[in-house]
């Protein structure tokens, strides 16, 4: 399958090269020329614009960082919308069910299928192939494509309305978001009673308390102070308020979700947008007093 890329940046990249070590070809545009030219070593061609992309792929994909770069690459000047030969737009970005279904209504009146298609995983998953990938759209068309969606993760059709996708990940990543804050104040207050942090997360690993943050980001990331996972508090607290956005349409009042967002409120406040998610535990360690640290456990701030 003929497919083009738009957006090469941490997830964006090692799903584009994936595509091609599957042995398609692919036509590739991103602002950053680099990200171009390192595919353009492994058999991609580079374009100039996503209007380009769409001249010459009939499936363009698209991994985006935010709302309005999805909506002005689908549909903006020079966009996908524009394009000559695309018939259909997958967009792996996370953008919320609204914004999905205003794109997929712009391309729609130029005779472009969108499908909705964000994933989760992270770079890790992005770079095995493991991502989950949750699509939205015309059943017929998720067939067409979900050879070359099953090169970058495990597939799930979600279902034919447009943004049901987005409802999906938006809970996914609600629950990744909850798994992380709650996670560091549990093991916060152990190691403000002078609990071993990391006897602490070999006990929840064990236990009922295992999640992804105990599983994953603490082992990584949190126990040796790397804060390296790979995915940015900016991106997190993104979703989590698109989440609270999509409940609050819906006539819903989440009092646990509610509070998770005011913790990323002031993760970001603290931490700065660009900084890893997993620095999350710094401000309730900063609060407490303490440092969850992989050496001796408790460390009094200073």
């Amino acid at each position: 399958m003929n497919i083009g890329f738009i957006g090469l940046g941490k997830m964006g990249f090692p799903m584009a090269r994936r595509l091609i070590e599957a042995g398609n070809p692919l036509v590739v545009f991103d602002n950053q020329r680099e990200a171009m030219d390192r595919l353009a070593a492994l058999g991609a061609e580079g374009a100039s614009s996503p209007r380009d992309v769409a001249d010459r792929a009939e499936t363009v994909m698209a991994s985006l960082p935010s709302l309005q770069a999805s909506l002005e690459v689908a549909t903006g000047k020079d966009g996908v919308i524009e394009g000559g030969k695309v018939r259909r737009f997958i967009d792996l970005s996370t953008v919320g069910s609204h914004m999905a279904a205003r794109i997929h209504g712009l391309l729609a009146k130029h005779d472009i299928v969108q499908l909705d298609s964000p994933v989760s995983g992270g770079v890790g998953g992005a770079e095995k192939g493991t991502l989950a990938v949750m699509v939205s759209g015309p059943k017929a068309e998720f067939e067409a494509v979900k050879p070359a969606l099953a090169v970058i993760g495990k597939v799930f059709f979600i279902g034919e309305k447009p943004g049901s996708a987005q409802t999906m990940k938006l809970a996914n990543n609600l629950l990744s978001a909850t798994a992380m804050v709650a996670t560091s104040e549990a093991v916060v207050m152990g190691v403000k009673s002078g609990l071993d942090p990391n006897v602490m997360i070999d006990v929840i690993n064990s236990g009922s308390g295992l999640n992804t943050a105990s599983r994953d980001k603490f082992p990584r990331s949190v126990l040796p102070r790397s804060f390296d996972f790979g995915f940015a508090t900016g991106l997190m607290v993104k979703d989590v308020r698109l989440a609270l956005e999509e409940m609050r349409s819906l006539g819903l009042n989440m009092e646990v979700a509610e509070a998770v967002g005011r913790l990323w409120e002031v993760v970001i406040r603290e931490m700065g947008p660009d900084s890893d998610f997993t620095s999350a535990v710094q401000p309730i360690e900063k609060a407490a007093g303490v440092v969850v640290g992989s050496a001796k456990g408790a460390q009094a701030v200073t």
